[in-house]
C-alpha cells in the first residue's frame, strides 16, 4: 500500500470521523480523490475505523457510484430512463462512444474519462441528460456531445460545461447549475409565498400533542405514494420507548420520471427544514437527517448554507423559538446511487453507513429505526405540507383538495406533452383534466406513479388523482400514439432488475423471468398460456418479495396486462399442436447475414 494512500485515508477518517455511520461518506471521499476504492484502500479503511473488512467491501460493492476498478478523472453518467430514450438518448449514447472511442463501462486510453449509463438522475423533463462527476448537463444532443467531450478533455473540469445558468436558485452562487426548474403551475401549499420561521413560532406556542393533533385533523397523508397518515406516524413515534428519537427526510427520489424533490429543495428548502424541525418538536427528537440522493450532490453546499443561516437565526439549535426544551438540528447525508434506498428501512441502513438493504418489518421505523431508535421517515413534500399546516392552520389546508385527499400534490411530468415540468395541483382532478393542463390530450397511456405505479389507458382517463383512486408519489409519464407500450413495460422491468438489491429470490430471480416471458411475447413467440403464466408469476413476486421494490416491480406488466390486454393478445401465436418456437433463428441471424452481405436461403419442402 502506498504511503500517500495510507496517509490520505488516515486524514480523511480523522476529518470525517471514525464513527461507523460515516463509512459511506469516507468511501465517497476516497472514490472522488483516487477514482476508485482499491483493495488496499478497503484494508486501510477497515484498519482505521476498526470495522471488519467484509463490511467495508460490502458497502463499496453495493452502491453504483463506488467501484474497485480505476475510473477516469471525469465520469460521465448518461441517464438511461424511459423519458430520456423517448428524447433520443440512444443517439446521444452513440455520439459519446464515437467521440471518446470507447464503449460504456470503459475508460479512455489516457485515463481521463470514463463513460457509464445510469438509471435516472432526476432530469427527465430536460433530457437526455448526464452527470459529469457531480455536474448535471441537460438537453444533450448528438451535436452537443463533441463539445462536451472536447471541453472535458481540455480542462478536466466539468464546471467549464456550465455556460448558462438555470432560473431561480439554480443561479445561486453555491449551485451555479444549468438545470432549470420548469415550474409550470404554482399551487397554494408548496410553491406559494412562505413566511420563514412563522410555522416554528406557531409550533412553539403549542404543545407537542397539539401539533400532532393539528396534522391529524388536517388529514395529511404521506406524499411518497403509500399515503400513510402523517399525524398517526408522528404519534406512534412519539409514544414509542427509546433513548432518543429521530427525524429522517427521504430526499432520495430515484423513481424514473420523478424530479419534484429536486425543484422543492432548490426553491423551498426552508419550508422542508421547517417541517422537519416541527416534527422534531412534536415527537421529542433533537436530531434530524436529510438523506439526499447522490445525484443531487450539487445541491448540498447550498442546502448546508441554508441550514447554517437557520442556526444563526435561531431556527435550529438550542431553545428554538425561545422555548425551553425545543432543541433540534439537522445534518445532510448523501446517498451513492441505489434506487432501493428510497425504501425507508433501506434508507435508514444507508444513513447508518451500511449497505442499503431493506429490513424485515415489523418492527417499523416508528418503533426501531435509525440506530434502533424510534424514527419518523417522511419525504420532502410531506414535511413541506406539515409546516404549512402549522403556519396557516388546519381549516386552510382542508379546504384544498378533496375530503379524503386534502391539500395539493406536486407532479413531475415528462414524456409526450407540450409542457413537461413541475405542476402543483389540488387533489381531485381527473386524469383527463390533468392531461389538458400539461398538453397531453392525444396520449394513449399515462404511467401514474413511475414504473412501480399504474399504466392507465384511455379508458381510464376519467379516473381521479387522489389516494382513493390513482395514488402517486408524483411521477407522471405521458405516452403518445406512436409509443410501444409493451416495449416501455420491458424497459421498466430492466430498471427493476438493475436496481434490485438481490437479497430475496422472488425479486432477484422473479423479475428476470417476468422480463424473459414478456420479451418472448413481444417477439411474437408467445402462446395463450404465457399470459396466464405472467399473471401468476407477477402475483408471486409481489406477495413473496421482502420490500416495496419487489412488491411493486411487477406492476409494469400487471397493469399493462389489465389495461392493454389486446396488445398482448395480438402478439400471441396459436398452434394446433401447441408447439411454438421460443427462438427465432432467422431473426437471430439477420444481423450477421446483413454484415456478410448475403441473403438468407429460403427452404421449401420437396
Amino acid at each position: 500500500m502506498g504511503d500517500d494512500l495510507q496517509t490520505a485515508i488516515k486524514r480523511l477518517v480523522s476529518a470525517i470521523g471514525a464513527d461507523r455511520g460515516r463509512l459511506v461518506d469516507i468511501i465517497r471521499a476516497i472514490q472522488e480523490r483516487f477514482g476508485h476504492v482499491s483493495d488496499s484502500a478497503i484494508d486501510a479503511i477497515s484498519e482505521e475505523m476498526g470495522i471488519a473488512r467484509v463490511e467495508v467491501e460490502g458497502v463499496v460493492t453495493f452502491y453504483s457510484f463506488f467501484t474497485k476498478e480505476q475510473t477516469g478523472q471525469t465520469v460521465i453518467r448518461l441517464t438511461d430512463c424511459v423519458a430520456a430514450r423517448m428524447r433520443g438518448m440512444e443517439r446521444v449514447a452513440d455520439a459519446f462512444k464515437q467521440a471518446l472511442g470507447i464503449d460504456f463501462d470503459q475508460t479512455t486510453p489516457n485515463g481521463k474519462i470514463t463513460l457509464r449509463r445510469t438509471s435516472c438522475i432526476g432530469l427527465c423533463d430536460q433530457g437526455p441528460a448526464a452527470l459529469c462527476n457531480d455536474v448535471p448537463i441537460t438537453y444533450l444532443s448528438s451535436d452537443r456531445v463533441k463539445d462536451v467531450v472536447t471541453t472535458i478533455a481540455a480542462s478536466g473540469n466539468p464546471r467549464d460545461l456550465v455556460k448558462t445558468l438555470g432560473e431561480g436558485n439554480n443561479a445561486a452562487q453555491l449551485i451555479q447549475s444549468m438545470v432549470i426548474n420548469n415550474i409550470r403551475k404554482r399551487g397554494a401549499v408548496i410553491f406559494d409565498d412562505h413566511c420563514r420561521g412563522e410555522a416554528i413560532k406557531n409550533a412553539a406556542a403549542m404543545t407537542p400533542a397539539e401539533v400532532i393533533r393539528a396534522v391529524k385533523t388536517a388529514r395529511l397523508r404521506g406524499r411518497g405514494g403509500a399515503g400513510f397518515p402523517t399525524g398517526m406516524k408522528w404519534e406512534f413515534t412519539r409514544n414509542a420507548p427509546g433513548d432518543r428519537h429521530y427525524v429522517v427526510c427521504n430526499a432520495d427520489e430515484g423513481e424514473p420520471g420523478t424530479f419534484k424533490d429536486r425543484v422543492i429543495l432548490t426553491e423551498a428548502p426552508d419550508l422542508v427544514f421547517e417541517g422537519m424541525t416541527i416534527c422534531g418538536y412534536a415527537i421529542g427528537a433533537t436530531a434530524g437527517i436529510m438523506y439526499l440522493r447522490g445525484e443531487y450532490a450539487y445541491l448540498k453546499p447550498y442546502l448546508d448554507d441554508v441550514l447554517a443561516r437557520r442556526r444563526e437565526d435561531g431556527l435550529l439549535g438550542a431553545q428554538i423559538g425561545g422555548r425551553d426544551g425545543f432543541s433540534f438540528d439537522i445534518e445532510i447525508k448523501l446517498g451513492a446511487g441505489a434506487y432501493v434506498c428510497g425504501e425507508e428501512t433501506a434508507l435508514i441502513r444507508s444513513a447508518e453507513g451500511g449497505r442499503g438493504e431493506p429490513k424485515n418489518r415489523p418492527p417499523f421505523p416508528a418503533q426501531r429505526g435509525y440506530l434502533d431508535q424510534p424514527t419518523v421517515v417522511n419525504n420532502v413534500e410531506t414535511f413541506c405540507c406539515a409546516a404549512r399546516i402549522i403556519e396557516k392552520g388546519t381549516p386552510w389546508f382542508t379546504r384544498i383538495g378533496s375530503q379524503a385527499s386534502t391539500g395539493t400534490k406536486v407532479f413531475s411530468v415528462s414524456g409526450d406533452c407540450r409542457q413537461p415540468g413541475i405542476y402543483e395541483l389540488p387533489y381531485g382532478l381527473s386524469l383527463r383534466q390533468f392531461l389538458a393542463a400539461v398538453g397531453g390530450e392525444d396520449a394513449i397511456a399515462v404511467q401514474v406513479g413511475g414504473p412501480s405505479g399504474t399504466c392507465v389507458s384511455r379508458d381510464g382517463f376519467d379516473r381521479i388523482l387522489c389516494f382513493d383512486d390513482l395514488a402517486t408519489g408524483g411521477s407522471m409519464m405521458v405516452f403518445g400514439p406512436h409509443r410501444d407500450i409493451l416495449g416501455i413495460a420491458a424497459q421498466f422491468m430492466e430498471f427493476f432488475i438493475e436496481e434490485s438489491c438481490g437479497w430475496c429470490t422472488p425479486c432477484r430471480v422473479g423479475n428476470v423471468l417476468i422480463l424473459e416471458r414478456l420479451e418472448k411475447i413481444r417477439a411474437g413467440n408467445g402462446q395463450v398460456g404465457d399470459v396466464e403464466y405472467l399473471t401468476d408469476l407477477c402475483q408471486t413476486v409481489k406477495k413473496m418479495s421482502r420490500c416495496g421494490l419487489g412488491q411493486t416491480s411487477p406492476n409494469p406488466v400487471l397493469t399493462t396486462l389489465h389495461n392493454f390486454r389486446a396488445l398482448y393478445e395480438t402478439k400471441l401465436v396459436e398452434d394446433p399442436a401447441g408447439l411454438v418456437p421460443a427462438f427465432d433463428l432467422t431473426r437471430a441471424l439477420r444481423e450477421a447475414v446483413r454484415a456478410q452481405g448475403r441473403e438468407p436461403v429460403e427452404h421449401s419442402e420437396a
